[in-house]
């Protein structure tokens, strides 16, 4: 019966696993309650191809209990009910693991058929997702169960389960595999830090290898580069990932670095994502650029418009421009922190009513009811400005804005303050 080499190859302790140092190294926690014999319920989080079955399967084995895996996308309560009903049986002497994979995809109800099992002590669950569970979990699953954290892997992390795998695909075929200069490098970085994918590749480039007379097979960097193309990127527009990017995306501009600015706009349009980076774009130039730089939008909206008209691949042309041009600009978030100011203050309830003379007086009546009677029309006054009130009495003396620092606002600022300073000379 055929076994895929990633399963063949399944690490059996914990010293054998990829990556994941911070807790399966020397003294990290997951390790030490592993040792320790005594499992709690846990949630593994991470990407996939990190290790997070094997190292289900390892507790298993190292405690002497019986593994059960389903795959939350298939299975049911039922399926559940079904695994519990053999706990303190022959079948399952030392006590039941169960291993629920993409737990995510089980419902409210389903997840909560769970809650009683966890509790019990009979039956240990470890619960596996690649999206983030404090988003896709309930919270009476997650209040009794650890979450650890699976990190992707580096091709660093990657590459000595490469040569361990074209070791064992030599052993196994009676060959003897040469490997062109970066080849295996090739494999294990181009895999995106999932380990099944590598030896996927791996398996592949054995079987499309013809041997010589002397049973000798190369793997080629051409092969290599060929199977594993587009490989070393995780991307899901519905995932962690997703946003993940997006956020990195902003930071990077709003840090004002143009290198990695392009990296993750190169990371979304790889996954073919367009309407994400535009819009993210146009809202960096108002909340990150701002007032320091107000013409940043429209230029940006030139941009954006440009690469929807484009569509992709040319579309990442005019999207790098934007994207470089952000990060290069001055910055500011006075904008975007008058606004939220102004909107913290309605959801307290500071807000008041409208001063009488801002009311609207264009209908007959106004007058009567003292409506707009006392507006000072700010054009007839020098530099268009007479001192009024604007804010309501209750909240008269907020201040919502205050100017950045940078060369446009604090001209403005320079400019304002001496209007302000002529107002008050002619009174």
């Amino acid at each position: 019966m055929y076994r895929p080499l990633a399963d063949e190859l399944r690490p059996k302790n914990l010293d054998d696993v990829c990556g994941q140092k911070h807790i399966l190294g020397q003294g990290g926690m997951l390790r030490r309650i592993i040792e320790s014999g005594r499992i709690p319920n846990l949630i593994f989080y991470g990407p996939s191809g990190v290790g997070k079955t094997t190292v289900a399967s390892i507790i298993a084995e190292q405690t002497q209990r019986k593994l059960y895996k389903l795959n939350a996308t298939t299975a049911s309560s039922g399926d559940v009910r079904d695994i519990i009903a053999q706990v303190d049986t022959l079948m399952a002497p030392g006590g039941i693991l169960l291993f629920l994979d993409e737990i995510q995809y089980f419902n409210k109800k389903q997840q909560q058929t769970l809650l009683e099992h966890m509790e019990s002590g009979k039956i240990t669950i470890i619960a596996s997702t690649t999206e983030n569970p404090y988003f896709y979990v309930y919270n009476a699953i997650l209040s009794r169960a650890t979450v650890f954290e699976f990190k992707p892997l580096t091709g660093e992390d990657v590459l000595p389960a490469v040569h361990r795998a074209v070791a064992y695909m030599e052993e196994k075929l009676s060959l003897k595999a040469k490997a062109e200069e970066g080849a295996l490098e090739h494999i294990a970085f181009a895999s995106g830090g999932d380990v099944r994918k590598a030896l996927n590749a791996v398996e592949l480039l054995f079987s499309a290898s013809v041997p010589d007379e002397k049973g000798n097979v190369t793997i080629a960097l051409d092969d290599a580069q060929s199977i594993s193309q587009r490989s070393a990127m995780r991307y899901d527009r519905d995932g962690d990932s997703h946003y993940d990017i997006l956020s990195a995306f902003q930071k990077s501009i709003r840090g004002s670095d143009p290198n990695a600015a392009v990296h993750y706009l190169a990371r979304l349009l790889e996954g073919g994502d367009l309407p994400s980076p535009c819009r993210r774009l146009l809202v960096i130039a108002a909340e990150d650029i701002g007032l320091a730089y107000p013409q940043a939008i429209s230029i940006v909206k030139s941009c954006v418009d440009a690469a929807l008209q484009l569509g992709l691949p040319e579309a990442r042309i005019p999207l790098a421009e934007a994207a470089i041009f952000l990060a290069t600009c001055p910055k500011s978030n006075s904008a975007i922190c008058a606004i939220e100011e102004a909107f913290a203050d309605l959801k307290s309830g500071h807000t008041g009513d409208i001063p009488a003379h801002l009311k609207d007086s264009h209908y007959s009546g106004a007058a009567k009811m003292g409506r707009g009677l006392t507006y000072i029309y700010p054009h007839g006054h020098p530099n268009s400005y007479v001192k009024q009130q604007y804010l309501p009495d209750e909240i008269k003396d907020r201040t919502y804005y205050s100017y950045g620092n940078n060369k446009i606002e604090q001209t403005c600022k320079s400019y304002w303050d001496e209007v302000f300073k002529s107002a008050e000379k002619g009174k």
